[in-house]
C-alpha cells in the first residue's frame, strides 16, 4: 500500500462493526486495508470471514498470528488474577497492550496513516490533549474499556461509530450488499472463553480444584457457615451457584485469596460509598467539579470527589452516591460528563476503614 494522508489500517473481526466501519471509511475517500488478529484459536474463522468481506469490498486483507503474545500478554495475568482473588477485564489490557500496539505496527508497516476500529465511542481534543468521549448509542458504548489507550494511539485512531446507533449500522449493511455481516451475531464478551470462564480455569490450571477447593464460607464477622468450590470461582456480588443456603439471599462480598475464604453478606453490605484504587492516571488535569466514575462496564457513572493519596500507590475515593459490588481487578473510570478523564484498577479493600475513619 503507498503512503497517503487519506489510508487506514482498519481492525477486521469480520463482523458487524468492522465491516460497517471499511465500506463507511471507502465511501468518504479513505484508502481501506483491513488486518485481522489472531489472538486465539477461535478467531481462525474470523480471520476467514474478514477475508471474504475484504474480497467483496475489493480492500487489501492480511492477518496478525499473534497468538504466542497474546497468551502472554492477555491470558497468562487473567488467569494469574483470579488466582490472586481478584476479577480481571482482559480488554482492558489487552486494548493498548495488543490490539492497537499491533494496529500501528501494521499500519507503519502497510503505509497507513490511521487505524480504525469499530468501537461506539467518540473524541474530542482539548488544549491538544485527545479524550475519549462515550458513543451516541449509550448501550453499546465501549469507552470503559480503552481508557488505558495513549494518547499517540489515540492520536492516530479514527472511530466512525461514535455517532450511530447499533439498528442504523445493521440498516447501514444492508443498504450496502453485505447482508452476512448484518447476519452475524455480536463477539464474545470474552474473546477467548467460549463459555463459562470457570471451565477455562479448569482447563488452564488443572490442580485448579485440588487446591483450591473445600474453602470456607465465612460471615462478615469470620464465623465459618460453610464450604465453597475454591474462591478462583467466585467474584464480588456473587449471588447464584454458590451452593449453600442461609435463609435469606446471600451474595459475596470479599474474597481472601491467602486464607481461600470466601465471605457472604447482604445485599445491603454490598453497598459503600469509598472504596480504594491503584495510582489513577489522567489525561488532563483533575477536573475540580463534576467529576463521575463507572466501576463496571454496564454500571453508570456516579458522582464523586477527586481521590487523594493515603499509602503508596494506594488512592481512597470518596462517592456521592453508593455504589454496589466493587470489585477488585476491575477499573474505576473518571467522566466529566461523557468525556474520560482518567482512570485507575480497583485495588484490595483491606484496610479501607482505617482510611475512611481519617477521611471523615
Amino acid at each position: 500500500m503507498n503512503n497517503s494522508s487519506k489510508s487506514v489500517l482498519v481492525g477486521m473481526s469480520g463482523g458487524i462493526d468492522s465491516t460497517a466501519v471499511c465500506s463507511m471509511l471507502l465511501a468518504a475517500g479513505y484508502r481501506v486495508c483491513g488486518l485481522t488478529l489472531v489472538t486465539c484459536d477461535a478467531s481462525l474463522k474470523a480471520a476467514t470471514d474478514a477475508a471474504l468481506l475484504a474480497a467483496k469490498l475489493g480492500i487489501e486483507h492480511h492477518v496478525a498470528d499473534i497468538r504466542d503474545e497474546f497468551r502472554r500478554a492477555v491470558v497468562q495475568p487473567f488467569i494469574d488474577a483470579y488466582l490472586q482473588g481478584l476479577t480481571p477485564n482482559p480488554c482492558v489490557n489487552c486494548n493498548p497492550a495488543i490490539k492497537f500496539k499491533v494496529l500501528e505496527e501494521w499500519a507503519d508497516r502497510l503505509g497507513c496513516t490511521y487505524i480504525a476500529t469499530g468501537h461506539y465511542v467518540k473524541l474530542k481534543t482539548i488544549d491538544e490533549k485527545v479524550y475519549i468521549c462515550a458513543g451516541s448509542d449509550h448501550r453499546k458504548d465501549q469507552s470503559y474499556f480503552l481508557w488505558r489507550l495513549t494518547q499517540q494511539q489515540l492520536r492516530r485512531v479514527i472511530f466512525p461509530l461514535g455517532n450511530w446507533e447499533k439498528p442504523s449500522v445493521l440498516a447501514y449493511l444492508k443498504e450496502q450488499g453485505l447482508e452476512k455481516a448484518a447476519e452475524d451475531g455480536e463477539s464474545m464478551e470474552v474473546c477467548f472463553i467460549p463459555g463459562d470462564y470457570r471451565d477455562f480455569l479448569r482447563a488452564n490450571v488443572p490442580d485448579i480444584d485440588a487446591t483450591y477447593g473445600g474453602g470456607a464460607f465465612v460471615d462478615n464477622c469470620g464465623r465459618v457457615i460453610g464450604r465453597h468450590a475454591g474462591f478462583p470461582f467466585y467474584t464480588i456480588g456473587q449471588r447464584k451457584g454458590l451452593g449453600i443456603a442461609l435463609g435469606y439471599p446471600a451474595y459475596v462480598i470479599k474474597i481472601n485469596a491467602a486464607k481461600n475464604t470466601v465471605m457472604l453478606g447482604t445485599e445491603e453490605q454490598l453497598q459503600t460509598t469509598y472504596m480504594l484504587i491503584e495510582e489513577p492516571s489522567w489525561v488532563g488535569a483533575v477536573p475540580a467539579d463534576n467529576l463521575q466514575v463507572r466501576v463496571r462496564y454496564r454500571g453508570c457513572p456516579v458522582p464523586c470527589e477527586p481521590p487523594h493519596k493515603v499509602a503508596e500507590g494506594l488512592w481512597l475515593l470518596h462517592l456521592l452516591e453508593n455504589v454496589s459490588a466493587v470489585t477488585p481487578g476491575q477499573s474505576a473510570v473518571f467522566y466529566n460528563d461523557n468525556m474520560i478523564v482518567g482512570g485507575a484498577f480497583i485495588a484490595s479493600q483491606r484496610g479501607i476503614n482505617q482510611w475512611i475513619k481519617n477521611d471523615e
